[in-house]
């Protein structure tokens, strides 16, 4: 077998045991790494060691999960686990074993892991350690369990959305049994945590093929995840501008968008309010009618229930109420939007309703993308001559207004909002002489109604 390259620090670590004569291999998604060509995030270890034995071995170490066998191993300041090979118990919380077994031989422990591309082990001094077919399965592009699927998701559900994430990061297809078994067990996905699958939602939707997540609606395990997104496929849009139903529609604009996590969240989110929209008229003609608006509902309920973020979760919410606002390509009206979005979400904002049009009728697709590019510029030309937009690039402000005899409150904004509108239109004006003069006069007219 040829020689696959290990970090310097790793082969140090692997040597170290085998002097104090344990076995040690590197271990699991590092060897499917090398053996594809990529470089490894990093590097875990399995060894016949205990972990008394493993910290005995190196200065700095620390207790990870010594439960399970596992001690870190900190050299030149980065970490490696270390863990004796393991058997598991038996997993009543179909997440994790109630027990470990600590075992002498890699067979055994590779073979408690999910797949067989991540059941694989190598050491410079033995060589590859492939029991289960992984290297094989990487070539023929398989994810594939490690004997029997249906007893692999009964111990941990969360490997079902892991084969997906598999499926997707790397471009391989998932076997047919363990497709049959992901199917037969998808509502064992219940039992997971919002945040794990939160967290592998994240790794879809960051991977270079993330309209894989269709896989969760075609192995059944979308209704147990997200079932508003679950009754979009077959929620047909009879209308000329549309050529799929809700579902593949919103798996089409996932595709077309740039590599950006909130992007992609809002690329899901952005129609999934339309079954619950839809009516038809009297042509036989489906709308969905504040669609936006439901759809904003459903993408606030779900991501609080995956427990996102706040700062995601607005960014998120503000690119699908706005998704489907029609900007005006003038300087005023990008303006405007910019105030609701704010800088760095206008341009993504741009970026959802491209790739939104890029998954309608394309018959219609030349005249929005023009429209687009022309906001898209002057939006450009807005930032490259720092145009003001917002009350605080006013070159007056609150202090300002309340001197020359405005009330706090209701009055005061409504003043800044005019001689906003006034700058948005003509950024000549956002000078302190002329908006103390429009104030006053603003005030005076005021007061004599």
């Amino acid at each position: 077998m040829s020689f696959l390259k290990i970090s310097d620090d790793a082969a140090y670590i692997l040597e170290q045991l085998e002097a104090a004569g344990f076995s040690a291999y590197i271990a699991g998604g590092a060897v499917r790494d090398l053996l594809m060509g990529k470089p490894p995030h990093d590097f875990d270890i399995a060894t016949s060691a205990l972990p008394n034995e493993v910290k005995a071995l190196f200065k700095r170490t620390i207790d990870t999960g010594l439960k399970h066998g596992t001690v870190t191993v900190i050299k030149n300041k980065v970490g490696y686990e270390v863990t004796t090979y393991r058997m598991d118990g038996d997993y009543t919380d179909g997440r994790h074993p109630n027990s470990v077994i600590f075992m002498d031989n890699i067979k055994d422990d590779l073979s408690r892991r999910d797949f067989t591309v991540n059941a694989m082990a190598y050491s410079p001094r033995r060589g590859l350690a492939d029991f289960y077919g992984g290297k094989k399965d990487i070539e023929n592009k398989i994810i594939r369990c490690v004997g029997d699927p249906e007893k692999r998701f009964l111990e941990d559900a969360l490997r079902m959305l892991r084969a997906v994430r598999f499926s997707a990061v790397l471009g391989f297809e998932i076997e047919e049994s363990t497709k049959k078994a992901i199917v037969k067990c998808a509502p064992l996905i219940r039992r997971i945590s919002g945040e794990r699958i939160r967290d592998e939602l994240n790794k879809i939707l960051l991977s270079p093929r993330p309209h894989h997540i269709i896989l969760l609606h075609e192995l059944g395990l979308l209704r147990y995840i997200m079932n508003e997104f679950e009754c979009c496929f077959g929620t047909n849009q009879k209308n000329k501008y549309h050529i799929y139903d809700v579902g593949e529609h919103i798996i089409e604009t996932i595709k077309n968008t740039p590599n950006d996590l909130i992007l992609r969240w809002a690329a899901l989110f952005h129609d999934i309010g339309k079954p619950n929209c839809a009516s038809v008229d009297h042509f036989g003609v489906i709308h969905f009618y504040g669609h936006h608006k439901e759809s904003l509902k459903i993408a606030n309920d779900v991501l609080h229930r995956l427990h996102f973020d706040n700062d995601s979760i607005s960014a998120i919410c503000i690119l699908v109420e706005n998704h489907d606002v029609r900007i005006d390509p003038s300087a005023p009206a990008v303006k405007r939007m910019m105030a609701r979005t704010g800088e760095e979400l206008f341009d993504k904002l741009l970026a959802l309703q491209e790739a939104d049009s890029k998954a309608k009728n394309p018959n219609f697709l030349a005249e929005k993308l023009e429209r687009i590019n022309n906001i898209r510029y002057i939006y450009k030309n807005i930032l490259a001559e720092n145009q003001p937009y917002l009350i605080s690039s006013l070159a007056v402000n609150g202090k300002d207004l309340l001197k020359i005899g405005y009330k706090p409150g209701r009055e005061l904004g409504d003043a800044l909002r005019i001689l906003l509108d006034d700058v948005v239109i003509n950024p000549e004006l956002n000078n302190r002489e002329y908006l103390i003069k429009r104030a006053k006069i603003l005030k005076k007219k005021k007061g004599n109604t």
